[in-house]
C-alpha cells in the first residue's frame, strides 16, 4: 500500500486527510496523481486547479518518481512566511 497525506488547506478542501492507494494501482507519482482525480470527481477540481507540493518519503520531488509498496506521498499548498 503507499500512504497518501494532505494537509492543510487541501485536507480541508478534500475532505480527507489521509488514504491508501493498493501500490498495484500506480507505478509513480503521475499515476498516482490521477488515479487520485479519477476516484472523485469532485476532487479533480480541486487538485487541478492549485498548485500542489509533493514529497515522497518526506523528500520533496518536483519530477515523476517511482513509487513502491511502503511508499508515503504528501500533498500540500505552498508554504509562505513572514
Amino acid at each position: 500500500m503507499i500512504k497518501v497525506l494532505f494537509f492543510a488547506k487541501l485536507s480541508e478542501q478534500l475532505g480527507c486527510r489521509e488514504l491508501q492507494v493498493d501500490a498495484t494501482a500506480v507505478e509513480n507519482t503521475d499515476q498516482l496523481f490521477q488515479y487520485l482525480i479519477e476516484q472523485k470527481a469532485e476532487w479533480s477540481s480541486i487538485l487541478t486547479s492549485q498548485f500542489c507540493l509533493k514529497a515522497v518519503n518526506q523528500a520533496m520531488v518536483n519530477n515523476n518518481v517511482l513509487l513502491k509498496d511502503g511508499d508515503e506521498v504528501a500533498y500540500f499548498p505552498p508554504v509562505t512566511g513572514g
